[in-house]
């Protein structure tokens, strides 16, 4: 079964940790785009956060942004689909996330909204290599909790960052407990909550099932537990080396690190290739 679609994750998977498009990486994409085959990126970042170097490569049309939360056509600079959380939860979520001693970023219309108060502790507790990412992409708001309140913009995610491990397992526990989010983590210390039900593999499946292109058809590369749903979703679900245990677990392939070209390895085999 020939591959007409691939999903790719961002950080961890096609950018290397340099947060950069390898040359052969960039190669691999535009090969496959220019043999029609239809590459985006799915990836938990809001549209603004979307890699300038990837959405360079000539193809490359739709992303995948907030796990799932929003479909985009790049080309036409329109959402496809919107998966937005429930107002009432995304509210209750907020509130719940400062009692465990959380961070917040409410993900909306593409943006990524922050509390002004919390913004200086939010980029000392990302990792170093995503500081500049989140003081260039977040938009501080006043009482970030009232400010949701009277927005009538719908909710694609929401991002919480921890200062230490135990409170991100405690919160994940809590969250998964109420059932009424899907429950993900991309780094070390944070928790990704979306809507129950919408994932990156529900969007890249919704988006397929646009496009007329079945699910044997598909290729999916990630890296951290919110890649995990759409390597499931995918006919070929593909693992960087430096990949989670979990998602190394749950893919039918493996490749090399994102660091040693692993996404262009798999496009040059699995597609690319006689």
């Amino acid at each position: 079964m020939s591959i007409k679609l691939i999903g790719l994750d961002l950080d961890g998977t096609t950018l290397n940790s340099q947060k950069h498009l390898s040359p052969r990486t960039k190669d691999a994409i535009q090969c496959a785009c220019a043999r029609g085959v239809t590459v985006l990126p799915v990836t938990g970042r809001p549209r603004v956060g979307l890699c300038a170097e990837i959405l360079s490569v000539p193809g490359v049309r739709y992303a995948i942004t907030s796990n799932g939360g929003t479909v985009y056509d790049l080309s036409l600079n329109q959402e496809l689909l919107v998966h937005p959380i429930d107002k009432p939860a995304a509210l209750q979520a907020l509130a719940d996330a400062a009692a465990l001693h959380a961070v917040t970023d409410v993900y909306m219309d593409g943006q990524a909204y922050t509390d002004a108060a919390t913004f200086s502790r939010l980029v000392s507790i990302v990792p170093d290599e995503l500081k500049q990412y989140f003081r260039t992409t977040r938009t501080p708001v006043e009482n970030q909790l009232q400010w949701l309140a009277g927005e009538a913009r719908p909710v694609e995610k929401l991002t919480l960052l921890f200062s230490n491990c135990a409170d991100q397992r405690r919160a994940w526990e809590f969250f998964e407990a109420s059932g009424r989010f899907e429950v993900a983590s991309s780094i070390v210390n944070n928790l990704e909550l979306n809507q129950k039900g919408v994932d990156k593999g529900f969007a890249l499946l919704a988006l397929a099932r646009r496009l007329g292109i079945r699910r044997e058809e598909i290729m999916a590369c990630g890296d951290a537990y919110n890649d995990i749903p759409m390597l499931r979703a995918a006919g070929t679900g593909v693992a960087v080396a430096n990949a989670v245990p979990e998602l190394l677990a749950a893919a039918a392939v493996h490749t090399d690190s994102n660091d040693d070209d692993g996404v262009a390895k798999a496009i040059e085999r699995h597609v690319l290739s006689p």
